[in-house]
């Protein structure tokens, strides 16, 4: 008998779905559907849940019909998505705003008064992860602050992914690595009461922690209805997606580690130990034993859509060839447009370039964009460095990994060469993989480098490595030098 899995990633940009089939290690089918972003406000990121949601229906629609595979033949569904957003329900489970997402940065008050009552090296060594723009508590302490009405119908906080799953049919619930990012929860999975009470929360605010892999419901009669599936699908659940993609892409044993260029920068290695640092985030693998040490800078992807947008729509693929022409690093770029999450921690850096003259012009701008989130992962390569976590063989992954020249850079400015992974779905291939274990038809959790392509290895440029070097120095230098000037025009913008 078939048998097939699904996988939803509901990412920062955009919603997708693959459906797989497990027997043969392949992916049948795949569909996306891009969401909006709103900033109505300087530091500002929110998303509508009602459109992942309507999105998520579509795909599943989508990947049946293109694929012929019978709904019957379906065995498991889970989920994936960026984390920790925050998704406000009342006690039916529907949203009470829109969602606050991962790189919003507006709790700056909130976090510097948690950081006064809370114990930071309890909180670091208990959950992986120190009080940061990434911590939910700060967030839930502005809602009710800034917005008590919406406080009020507030019943519990959950994921992006975990909503999706309940709206589904699921029961409530947040995922671990959620749980373990927001700050509610222990890397040992259990709910962090000082966290709760440092900020006055009731426990009750964060449903129960699930484990990826376990089964949480069924799918309802109404999503039934709209989707196609059958009725009482198991429903599983999956995990962060910076997590399942570096486990879809294989990341599974210390000295892997990966590149995701998603719409925000992750960095992950995988390690057979926990290894904390107040610089990076914790992670629980899927595969037990395993940890994710890893980074997430709060712009990437978005950073070129931003500018690619400002320079009137214009082709990335055009970009591209007009910035390879160009010199390395004659402009530098902070790419701080959102503030910053790891390894700096900083909501109130801004953005800049630096070096400009009338001699320049797009292409050395949207060059010195891709320059400066290269140097951002290399930050992170050196606190890896200095945490003792191997760095041996690199992937890269996600939809900036087709750019040619973004993959050299990176190689050029990293020192190393780096494999990609072709036609990889990225953490909705991780959740289809779990939803299988889930169910039981994988019993093996290191199955997914069965679905894995690698592509031939990008390798440095001696001509260029040298250069980023020096340019990278300058770089860092450039970032301490205007760290006062981001923070008052940051007051000034919140005044």
């Amino acid at each position: 008998m078939p048998q097939f899995t699904i996988g939803v990633d509901i990412g920062t940009t955009g919603t997708k779905t693959v459906l797989i089939d497990v027997e043969n290690a392949r992916i049948v089918a795949q569909a996306s559907r891009e969401s909006t972003l709103y900033a109505d406000a300087p530091g500002q990121a929110e998303a509508d849940p009602a459109q992942w949601l309507a999105n998520t229906h579509a795909t599943i629609r989508q990947v049946l019909a293109e694929s012929g595979v019978s709904p019957a033949d379906i065995r498991a569904l889970s989920t994936t998505g960026m984390v920790p957003a925050v998704v406000p329900i009342d006690s039916t489970g529907t949203p009470v705003r829109r969602a606050m997402l991962q790189n919003d940065a507006r709790a700056t008050v909130e976090i510097d008064e948690l950081k006064t009552v809370i114990d930071d090296a309890g909180t670091l060594a208990a959950t992986g992860s120190a009080i940061t723009q990434q911590s939910v508590a700060p967030t839930a302490m502005w809602l009710r602050r800034h917005e008590p009405d919406t406080w009020k119908a507030t019943e519990h906080l959950v994921g992006s992914y975990d909503w999706v799953l309940m709206a589904l049919g699921a029961t409530p619930h947040v995922e671990l690595n959620w749980a373990i990012e927001s700050g509610f929860g222990t890397i040992a999975g259990r709910a962090f009461g000082p966290m709760f009470t440092a900020a006055d929360l009731a426990p009750e605010l964060v449903p129960p922690i699930r484990a990826p892999g376990t089964e949480v419901g069924q799918l309802s009669a109404e999503a039934a209805e709209t989707t196609g599936l059958p009725r009482g699908l198991p429903l599983h659940v999956g995990g962060a997606d910076h997590v399942l993609s570096a486990y879809a892409a294989g990341i599974n044993t210390a000295g892997d580690w990966l590149v995701k260029l998603g719409g925000a920068g992750d960095i992950l290695a995988a390690t057979d130990r926990p290894v904390i640092d107040a610089r990076l985030y914790l992670d629980a693998h899927p595969v037990p034993g395993q940890w994710l040490p890893n980074g997430c800078m709060a712009t990437s992807g978005s950073l070129i859509r931003w500018f690619q947008a400002l320079s009137g729509g214009i082709d990335l693929l055009q970009l591209d060839e007009e910035a390879a022409d160009r010199a390395p690093a004659e402009v530098l770029c902070l790419p701080y447009f959102l503030g910053e999450k790891s390894p700096l921690h900083d909501t109130d850096l801004r953005g800049a370039f630096v070096g400009l003259d009338l001699a320049h012009n797009r292409a050395d701008m949207y060059r010195a964009v891709l320059e400066a989130i290269a140097f951002g992962f290399k930050h992170h390569t050196e606190v890896f460095a200095s945490m003792g976590v191997p760095l041996e063989r690199a992937l890269v992954t996600n939809g900036g990994s087709r750019s040619v020249l973004w993959k050299q850079i990176l190689a050029d400015v990293l020192g190393t060469p780096l494999s990609p992974i072709i036609g990889h779905p990225g953490a909705s291939l991780g959740a289809a993989v779990i939803a299988a274990v889930g169910v039981g038809i994988l019993d093996d959790w290191e199955s997914t480098e069965r679905f894995r392509t690698l592509g031939d290895a990008v390798t440095p440029d001696p001509r260029n490595v040298e250069r980023y070097r020096d340019a990278y120095t300058e770089w860092r230098t450039l970032g301490e030098v205007l760290t006062p000037v981001s923070h008052r025009l940051a007051r000034k913008a919140r005044s």
